[in-house]
């Protein structure tokens, strides 16, 4: 059983796949072909952003992103303990410190409601992460942000196609950011990632980041990266947009379906508002004993993961790094989280060989 099945969604598209790549071998444009410029329209036109520019990670993608928005020394960034080191990593690489609020416990999305305590005259930006891929409380975010004159950069990793109140993830906030990783819901077959913004200035910067801050042709107006998303990569993505949308909606299918067969089990299901829908890039439960849980569902040979085991406050190159306070949320959902195999081909016999053995771990004694 697979956590994560590629190697099906590969069959279905392995012609449209490998037409493209074949394309891009053909004309011998690597580095920014014609696929860049058509997956960045397509995907600026899939979320409602004015501009979609593509990046060579979605770690480049938040970095880029504060360094347009001018993020350097001295200044401060709030987000979230709870979610992947790159969220952080990026902040402490621009020179600013990461200030870390606590999160929801029901969703783990940032808890906008301590935001307010948060602001500084340093913060500079704030960074809410749409976790597992379920859109944070941008409204509020949004809201608190303008009223104090902050650009909001939504790490969308794991939610591209997720909506929040008819919105789609990465048009949500100044900066939206997000990951093609090969186990995300749209993914390549290597690194890749996007920045989606309507303003045009910061497209602008965004674009001269990414290539070194080259204004034109060996003229550098500002610092920069090599941050360019390989042309092969953005074909993969063009081919994968065929059928995200109904890879998405075969998503929220499996996620229903376990949410009904674990319904009366001793975990805590996923949270999803009634004002925005999750890409569940991660289907992720909480339950007690989750290290003796996860060994007994090994043993039956159903593989699971920790999204994630240790908040960034505990990580050991950030311990000295990030300013905080009282995180109990992120800290008791890192001892619990599980997260079960999701994947759009991931059908109701084996969700049921799943659901059996995690009930039969969990009323087992330790």
């Amino acid at each position: 059983m697979d956590f994560i099945d590629l190697k099906t969604q590969r069959l279905r598209i392995a012609n449209e796949v490998d037409s493209r790549i074949a394309g891009v071998l053909a004309h011998g444009a690597f580095i920014m072909g014609p696929e860049v410029a058509e997956m960045e329209g397509r995907l600026a036109a899939y979320t409602g952003a004015d501009y979609c520019i593509s990046v060579a990670s979605g770690t480049e993608a938040l970095f880029i992103s504060l360094l347009a928005l001018g993020v350097g020394s001295g200044d401060e960034v709030i987000t979230t303990p709870f979610t992947f080191v790159a969220t952080v990593e990026t902040i402490v690489l621009a020179g600013a410190t990461p200030v870390l609020v606590d999160i929801e416990p029901e969703t783990y999305n940032i808890d906008w409601r301590q935001l307010e305590d948060a602001i500084t005259p340093r913060t500079r930006a704030i960074m809410p992460v749409s976790l597992y891929g379920q859109p944070a409380d941008m409204d509020e975010i949004n809201e608190i942000a303008a009223r104090h004159g902050i650009p909001v950069v939504e790490d969308g990793a794991q939610s591209f196609g997720a909506s929040y109140k008819g919105r789609k993830s990465g048009s949500l906030s100044t900066v939206g950011c997000t990951s093609f990783f090969p186990s995300k819901p749209l993914g390549c077959y290597g690194d890749g990632g996007a920045i989606f913004t309507s303003d045009s200035e910061l497209a602008k910067i965004c674009r001269q980041i990414r290539v070194h801050g080259q204004e034109q042709r060996y003229i550098h107006g500002r610092i920069g990266v090599g941050g360019r998303m390989d042309t092969i990569q953005c074909a993969v993505v063009l081919a994968k947009l065929e059928i995200f949308d109904d890879e998405f909606r075969t998503r929220t299918e499996v996620a229903a379906r376990y949410n009904a067969m674990l319904a009366n089990a001793e975990v805590q299901l996923p949270v999803i508002r009634g004002d925005r829908n999750s890409a569940y890039a991660q289907y992720t439960v909480r339950v007690a004993d989750r290290d003796r849980i996860q060994a007994d569902l090994k043993e039956e040979c159903i593989p699971t993961a920790v999204h994630y085991p240790r908040p960034l406050h505990h990580q050991p190159a950030y311990v000295d790094c990030c300013r905080y306070e009282c995180l109990p949320n992120a800290e008791e959902a890192a001892a619990e989280v599980i997260s079960l195999p999701m994947h759009p081909y991931l059908d109701s016999d084996q969700q049921t060989t799943i659901v059996e053995a995690l009930c039969l771990a969990i009323n087992q004694e330790g």
